[in-house]
Formats: structure tokens, sequence, C-alpha cells
């Protein structure tokens, strides 16, 4: 195992570009959907789009309204930001408290932690499209509201 580096990782994007790409995710854990405005394009495409959420930035103002409902103490932590000519890469993780519905799961109280990865384009200074994955079956395994298997149902 690889002795663990606290170093946070901020290389190959201009100051207007890592102001965007940090502004997005303070938008989650200041629960500011309007910091988007700062961030992403009007026309920013967020792939794939969330159950429910529509397109662009004011497509995903709502679902950060619906998501700090769910998790009113959330943080995320940057812990390294790669970029590139107008590209940038995140490895960052989400932490808080499971303290409202979400995905129809009705509220457990559990803390959570979540690895999230995302790629971002980005033009003028804000982001015009961001892949995501974050690790939502994991987040399901710490709530306790992993799906059963077949195999353990008994089938």
């Amino acid at each position: 195992m690889a002795p663990k580096d606290d170093t946070v990782t901020r290389t190959g994007l201009t100051p207007q570009e890592l102001r965007a790409v940090e502004t997005l995710y303070r938008a989650f854990s200041e629960g500011n959907p309007d910091l988007l405005d700062e961030a992403v394009t009007e026309d920013w495409q967020d792939i794939p789009l969330n159950p429910g959420q529509q397109p662009g930035r004011d497509g995903m103002k709502p679902l950060i309204r619906g998501f700090l409902a769910a998790f009113p103490d959330t943080k995320i932590e940057v812990l390294d930001i790669i970029g590139a000519p107008g590209r940038a890469a995140v490895r960052a993780v989400m932490t808080g408290t499971h303290s409202g519905d979400w995905f129809g799961i009705a509220p457990t109280g559990r803390p959570f932690r979540v690895a999230i990865h995302e790629f971002h384009r980005i033009a003028d200074g804000k982001l015009t499209h961001t892949w995501h994955l974050e690790d939502w079956f994991g987040w399901m395994n710490q709530i306790g509201a992993r799906p059963v298997l077949a195999e353990e149902a008994g089938r």
C-alpha cells in the first residue's frame, strides 16, 4: 500500500480556469446554486444527466437544492485538479449525512463518504462540459440501503 499523501495537486490550469472548477464544487458545499453562473456556461453539458435533471446550467440548480435538502451538511473536498489546455480532471471526496430523501431512499441519518471523479472542458474561463462519476453504490452500502442481489434473496 502506498504511503498516504496529503498533498493537494492543482496544476496545468490558468487562475481563471482553476477558479471556475473550484466554484463548481463550492456551489454544492456552500449550498449556493447561483455560483454556477460564475463557473459554467449557460448551455453547459452535465454528462450523464441525473434523473429528472434538465440540461444546461439552470437544469442543475434545482438538483443542487434537492441535493442539499437530502444532505444539508455536504462538503466536497477537492483532492486533485490536473489540467491541460481547456481540460481538467478532478479527484474529490464528498461527505455528509443522509438527512432527506435521495434516490427514493428515506433518510437514514447515517454519515457517508463518496468518491468523485470528473473531467471538465473549459472555454473562456467557464466549464462547457462535465463528465462525472460518483460512487453511489458505495453510498448505498454506507447508509444501509444496498440493493439485495437475487442470490441473497434465495432465488
